[in-house]
């Protein structure tokens, strides 16, 4: 369905949303700090709240399709991002990076997220206004990517970037301790890096990977370019607080892959029909052209994409409720065991 918002609202809510996520990198660099649980949620709450009352502005403003297709690109976003964060949370541990300066790290990450899913939405604009048969390579590249999203781990990602780091340290001076959160210091006299330069790149490399998926995805649910890079800015806010809000709990949501790697998939497959209508492809019945591809919807994509993260999500904490039982259960006879073996028991 054509539609067309009005372009003072677009350029209205790029500078406003710019702004937001500017005044939220300048307090978190200037107060380097744990948030605690209930400072996290209530930071997590306001993003996703302001991305809701976006949505009933754009409804109000464009109607319901483009508010559906925000709504829809911003849950897909959002659930990458906290793909995103979970390889985030590997790389922090990986790198023993000080709890105190992770949120500078962090900021960093999205920083950059945020450049190179820009120059991602760009590209894609141009080359699905130029050829509509690209859709028909996003869609395989999204069932590729939901396969590896199901079926594989991150011991490749490790490994590439254990490369990185050997290579790294053959050519240029990184010491073994940090500096605060600083990029180089000081060592007998000598100006070297330190291993947050390391951890840069690794989140950096991360945040490619993420945006060539992250695009396709949403190019699927809508092929305007202000709601992509929308739902991509309100998907990366709040990302810090979350990270922190989830902490270990994001290692132990054992399901959420999967949920994701279906929406992959089924955005996947959204892009071929798409590309069959798009290239006008059809059979011929009885002498007349048959258009027998069926059109997914946004609102039919918005309840596949809700209700797989809510199945994947209570999956995982009924899981894992279940092994915090059995650990508990576990405790309860050993104790006991240790009880009945002491002399004075008997």
């Amino acid at each position: 369905m054509d539609f067309a918002l009005p372009l003072g609202f677009e350029i209205g809510s790029y500078a406003v949303l710019i702004a937001i996520i500017i005044a939220d990198l300048v307090h978190a660099y200037r107060r380097p700090h744990i948030p605690t649980t209930k400072e996290s949620a209530l930071w997590v709450g306001f993003y996703v709240a302001l991305a809701l009352v976006f949505a009933v502005i754009m409804f109000f403003v464009g109607g319901a399709e483009p508010a559906g297709q925000f709504i829809a690109g911003w849950l897909t976003e959002y659930s990458l991002s906290i793909d995103n964060l979970f390889v985030f949370v590997i790389i922090m541990a990986r790198f023993s990076v000080p709890r105190k300066y992770q949120q500078e790290v962090l900021m960093v990450g999205i920083i950059l997220a945020l450049i190179f899913r820009g120059i991602f939405i760009v590209l894609g604009a141009v080359v699905i206004e130029q050829f509509s048969w690209v859709f028909y390579i996003f869609g395989i590249f999204l069932l590729y990517t939901a396969f590896n999203q199901a079926f594989t781990n991150h011991d490749d990602e490790e490994e590439a970037e254990n490369k990185i780091i050997a290579f790294l340290r053959k050519r240029i001076a990184i010491t073994d301790n940090y500096d605060e959160a600083k990029v180089r210091t000081v060592v007998d006299g000598k100006k070297v890096f330190t291993p947050i330069l390391i951890v840069f790149i690794a989140i950096g490399t991360t945040d490619i990977v993420f945006a060539l998926d992250s695009i396709p995805a949403i190019f699927g649910i809508t092929q305007s370019p202000f709601i992509v890079f929308a739902a991509n800015i309100f998907a990366l806010m709040g990302l810090r607080q979350l990270y922190f809000l989830l902490g270990d709990l994001i290692d132990r949501l054992v399901y959420l892959k999967y949920g994701i790697a279906f929406i992959l998939a089924f955005i996947g497959v959204k892009l071929f029909f798409h590309a069959l209508h798009e290239n006008e492809v059809t059979f011929i019945n009885d002498g007349q052209h048959v258009d027998w591809v069926p059109e997914i919807g946004t609102f039919t994509s918005l309840i596949v994409i809700v209700a797989s993260m809510a199945v994947a999500t209570i999956a995982s904490l009924i899981k894992l409720r279940s092994e915090n039982r059995k650990a508990f259960a576990a405790d309860q006879t050993d104790s006991a065991t240790e009880s009945s073996d002491r002399p004075d028991a008997r």
